[in-house]
């Protein structure tokens, strides 16, 4: 058995204040993560290339306000 089938072994068994507990501590960790993986992404130009077009893209006329 994998990790992640004994995890979703336990999650299964969980009761539902266990389940919404989890529920609340996943979403952080995981809003957490993504901001993580943004910020090294950022951090290593990862994005600059998006930031230029979408840059170019005003400049040029093809935006609007939200």
């Amino acid at each position: 058995m994998s990790r992640v089938e004994d995890i979703e072994g336990q999650v299964k068994n969980l009761s539902s204040e266990e389940l919404k507990a989890f529920r609340n501590w996943f979403a952080s960790f995981d809003a957490e993560a993504w901001d993580a993986q943004i910020e090294a992404d950022a951090k290593a130009g990862k994005l600059h290339s998006l930031a230029e077009k979408a840059l170019r893209d005003h400049e040029s006329g093809r935006s609007s306000l939200l």
